[in-house]
């Protein structure tokens, strides 16, 4: 997991090709000048996913896991608490076709996104994302995937 500022986001060049192509991409577009739904960057491999979600309380909440796509968190409007864990169990069967698993466990990192912040969580990790936090209640964010996995 790594939470930085926006205006850092270059820095993480050469982890990964397709996080560079999306590096590259959020460099030389506007984010919030999307429309609500999935915007292609570069076919399976880079994506991006806009959307108005309301928060959900982060107590009782699940983490989500993905196997082949690592999640780039960026809110566009209004901010949302986050959590992390390598501690979780999963609750069910991993859907392969979404890629992603739900988890219960103890919260080990958290913060809040939004005022050009984002939280990138990789393929493996265990993170809860959209909830509510101090200073909202819902958020217009974009969610990147980036294809880094097998």
């Amino acid at each position: 997991m790594i939470t930085d500022s926006l205006s850092s986001l270059g820095r993480y060049r050469g982890m990964h090709p397709a996080l560079d192509t999306a590096i590259q991409w959020l460099e030389t577009h506007d984010l919030a000048s999307l429309p609500n739904g999935r915007t292609t960057v570069d076919g399976q491999n880079v994506f991006i996913n806009v959307m108005d979600a309301d928060l959900r309380p982060a107590e009782g909440a699940t983490f989500e896991v993905h196997h082949l796509y690592a999640d780039l968190q960026i809110d566009l409007t209004g901010s949302e608490y986050w959590a992390w864990t390598t501690r979780a169990q999963p609750t069910g069967e991993f859907d392969e076709a979404a890629d992603c698993g739900f988890a219960a466990g103890p919260e080990q990192s958290s913060g809040l996104l939004g005022e050009g912040r984002f939280a990138l969580f990789l393929p493996g990790e265990y993170h809860k994302p959209s909830c509510i936090s101090p200073e909202s209640r819902s958020v217009r964010k974009a969610v990147v995937k980036i294809r880094m996995g097998g």
